[in-house]
């Protein structure tokens, strides 16, 4: 009897030949999942407000031997979107990964003292952004060979605070929109979510390792800590690669057991 020999688990992990767009790929979260795409195989589009920080980025995603294009966008502005679609398109031909992980979450003292001007901000940059360039590659994605979209949303969409009631609406209507673009472009496209608990950023870097923060944690969260950003890492591969092929319109919390 012929035996089929057994595949590599690890396969379907790898990225070979595809291209990946982050946005706020230029830190925190944004840039480890940058990097570790790349390692998989990908090419990757990096995109912040500031082109200086895209290109450091950019330069250690070729040092991996992958191609790598910075590109300077606000994603709270469409016309920016427009051209970072376009110019990646242009550039690579495709876009096969697209992690929407550009965020803000600014504090308010109160809700009554939260001016229009924030608001407007922080609906933008968390979820008016990831609606529109979802739109754009997302039904270029579903035109040609399909694809994989990632949302970085927080467990704030399930826990708000007064102080972060903006943030965390912004972040509850990504959820909403991981589903409803999943139907919309499906079955050639997947979209998930991955809904982050507290990790070690620049943003975050202050709060995490405050007094309270770490006596909330040895309290409640099941690991005890804050999350490393290269953690994160692993939950992206899985859903940009096709080890995830029957995933899609999940929200996957990766929060270090943030009850």
């Amino acid at each position: 009897m012929n035996e089929t020999a057994p595949q590599d688990p690890t396969a379907s992990f790898r990225l070979d030949g595809k291209v990946a767009l982050v946005t706020g790929g230029s830190r925190g979260l944004g840039r480890s999942m940058a990097l570790g795409l790349a390692r998989a195989g990908a090419d990757v589009v990096i995109a912040s407000r500031k082109l200086a920080s895209c290109r450091e980025v950019a330069d250690q995603v070729e040092a991996l031997g992958r191609r790598a294009l910075p590109i300077a966008c606000h994603v709270a502005h469409w016309p920016d979107l427009e051209s970072l679609a376009n110019q990646a398109w242009r550039a690579f031909g495709k876009v096969d990964v697209l992690i929407n992980n550009a965020g803000m979450s600014p504090i308010a003292p109160s809700s009554v003292e939260t001016s229009e001007e924030l608001w407007d901000k922080v609906l933008g940059v968390n979820l008016k952004g990831p609606f529109r360039l979802t739109a754009l590659l997302g039904s270029r994605m579903a035109a040609g060979s399909g694809g994989s979209i990632i949302n970085v949303s927080s467990v704030a969409s399930i826990r708000p605070t007064p102080q972060t009631a903006p943030y965390a609406a912004a972040k509850a209507g990504l959820n909403a929109l991981t589903v409803a673009f999943a139907h919309e472009y499906g079955p050639k496209v997947r979209v998930n979510c991955i809904m982050a608990g507290p990790f070690v950023t620049d943003a975050a870097r202050f709060w995490v390792h405050s007094d309270a923060f770490k006596e909330q944690a040895s309290r409640a969260f099941a690991l005890r800590r804050a999350g490393d950003p290269d953690e994160i890492v692993g939950t992206a591969l899985y859903l940009a690669s096709d080890a995830s092929s029957f995933t899609t319109g999940a929200v996957l919390r990766v929060d270090g057991g943030n009850p």
